[in-house]
């Protein structure tokens, strides 16, 4: 089981501990035709653009009192964009309530509250539009990785960065990586509790995802995937609707759209239905 910290730890000069957060966002979709194929690509193209992403992790870095030092933004061509952005700490009145916030295990706060600070590090997003035309299923996949060296954890911007983005699927890694000593020369692996990512995420958002955990406490790994539990049809139809289709049609999209969903989130191909 993960060590619990309820005092503070007096340490011998920089913390050099790494925490990083991936976060990977899925979101599925039905385009029926090519033209249509073309025009969800084109949409989500435009939607998550390099512009829109680096507002997106701007707002993160203002989150989490963060300096921004650079940025380097890319559109792709035929799809896709990239953002990478270096921070460093901000100074805050607030340090010591700051700290004490990150090592608590609960969910973070959405933007329009400053909590806490971090120190040199970064935030990178990418994005991956794709579609196939066997089956007309088109996906959107964006990788988001905050990584932190110091004090606080990046899991105190999951709720924002969850909230920035429909998605079908998440799938969410946390790893506190090196080691800082403190004032007797005690090495410390971690320094805050921690015992599921799910602790750090809101009640609202847990209740509308299917979670699994897979956690190894003594590496200091954490894992969890998150599958959306609501499906309506027209939720997922490009370009038409579910009355546009016969009952047939409908139930067949539905069944191929979930299967899409579940394997994603199990992380492996399922065998194909003898009515398919």
């Amino acid at each position: 089981m993960p060590r619990s910290f309820n005092h503070k730890i007096k340490l011998h000069g920089f913390n050099n501990l790494t925490k990083s957060l991936s976060f990977n966002i899925y979101d599925i979709c039905y385009t029926q035709t090519p033209q249509q194929r073309r025009e969800y690509i084109e949409y989500i193209d435009e939607e998550y653009n390099a512009e829109r992403l680096t507002h997106i992790l701007t707002e993160v870095a203002h989150l989490i009192g963060a300096n921004i030092l650079n940025v380097a933004r890319q559109d792709y061509e035929p799809q896709g964009a990239s953002v990478t952005m270096l921070i460093s700490e901000e100074p805050v009145s607030s340090a010591a309530l700051a700290e004490e916030e990150a090592r608590e295990e609960a969910p973070g706060p959405l933007p329009e509250t400053v909590v806490a600070h971090l120190d040199k590090s970064h935030i990178t997003v990418h994005t991956y539009p794709e579609s196939h035309p066997h089956n007309g299923i088109s996906t959107f996949r964006a990788d988001i990785d905050v990584s932190t060296c110091g004090r606080i954890s990046p899991l105190r911007a999951l709720n924002f960065l969850i909230h920035s983005f429909d998605s079908d699927i998440v799938t969410l890694d946390y790893r506190v990586r090196g080691f800082t000593r403190d004032e007797d020369g005690t090495k410390h692996f971690i320094d805050h509790t921690i015992n599921s990512i799910q602790n750090f995420i809101a009640e609202d958002t847990k209740a509308r995802y299917q979670m699994i955990d897979v956690n190894v406490y003594q590496e200091n790994i954490f894992h969890t995937k998150m599958l959306l539990k609501a499906f309506d049809l027209d939720n997922y139809l490009f370009g038409i609707s579910e009355s546009d289709l016969a009952p047939e049609e409908a139930e067949r999209i539905r069944r191929d759209l979930r299967r899409e969903m579940q394997e994603i989130f199990y992380g492996r191909n399922l065998p194909q239905l003898e009515e398919d």
